[in-house]
């Protein structure tokens, strides 16, 4: 590993040191990388090139936004069969009195891009300025949730991309695994009550998400907070929502300090089931039928919305 670090980063000196792991999907090692400590991620299975391309994409985009601390992103690579990631090392901590500022944080770059869009506007007729900013969704790259790739092909309608890119793509991946009868049934009356936990008078501006923000993806540091492991789209500020509150969630500040800044708006309770069901479909998918119940029943309660 030593050589092939030195041969991708260009560094001259190499030396393994404390801060290994293995999480559910890649593992990882540190290193002291001319003085400098540096994690680098590995995975040697199917797929994993355009996993870690997307998380090196996914933390770039997010850490340009300058709105909340991410590992920042030095080089991803491949050397026979196995993709790296080589990223800034953090000393990162379970989070605790860093929740709530980290709430706002994560408000703060689901509202980036739309800050971009009001100063575009502002921009409209002077020569010469212009700010960018994103008006569809999805992403210019594939971002992995786990180690499946998501659809981001860019589309306008962000009920339609939800539907199709994100439900159906994975109600398609149990079809092929499972061929469960019951998810086949209740999937038209889903899609058919989909948009009704949208309002017409109801403005979705893209926004910037982690993808997969659940509490082992946050962390907090010495001074401040942290999220690592994202599988970025542009799309729903609410859908990041949905994942935290699974698999033991947040503490209750981290959500009062991100609704200060983003209130809850009409219908989000239904809108969440929506997201949470993603989640558990792409669970069912990684792991296996032990998510089964919990995506059969949300797809029942979002079947008899009225």
């Amino acid at each position: 590993m030593e050589h092939l670090l030195k041969e991708q980063l260009g560094c001259t000196d190499v030396k393994p040191c404390e801060g290994a792991s293995s999480g559910g999907i890649s593992s990882g090692g540190a290193f002291l990388v001319d003085g400098k400590k540096v994690f680098v991620k590995q995975n040697s299975k199917p797929g994993s090139g355009v996993m870690l391309k997307g998380e090196f994409a996914s933390l770039l985009e997010i850490s340009e936004t300058n709105t909340v601390r991410t590992p920042k992103p030095i080089k991803m690579f491949e050397d026979h069969g196995t993709a790296y990631l080589a990223v800034e090392f953090l000393e990162m901590s379970q989070l605790n009195k860093y929740a709530g500022e980290l709430g706002r944080n994560m408000a703060n770059l689901h509202l980036h891009n739309k800050n971009l869009r009001t100063q575009a506007q502002k921009d409209e007729g002077f020569v010469g300025r212009r700010t960018e900013f994103v008006d569809k969704f999805g992403f210019h790259t594939a971002t992995c949730c786990g180690i499946i790739p998501m659809k981001n092909d860019w589309n306008q309608n962000w009920v339609e991309f939800l539907a199709q890119r994100r439900i159906k793509y994975q109600l398609d991946l149990v079809e092929q695994n499972y061929s469960d009868v019951k998810a086949r049934e209740l999937w038209p009356k889903v899609l058919q009550n989909i948009p009704k936990c949208f309002p017409k008078e109801f403005e979705i501006v893209p926004a910037l998400l982690h993808g997969d923000l659940w509490g082992g993806n946050a962390a907090e540091l010495s001074n401040e907070p942290c999220i690592f492991d994202p599988s970025a789209f542009y799309g729903h500020s609410e859908y990041d929502l949905a994942i935290s509150h699974m698999f033991g969630g947040f503490p209750p500040a981290y959500f009062k300090a991100y609704h200060e800044l983003i209130p809850k708006q009409p219908g989000f309770d239904n809108r969440q089931k929506l997201y949470q069901l993603f989640h558990y479909l792409n669970h069912w998918n990684h792991f296996g039928g032990g998510y089964r119940s919990s995506s059969i029943s949300l797809m029942q309660q979002i079947a008899k919305m009225n």
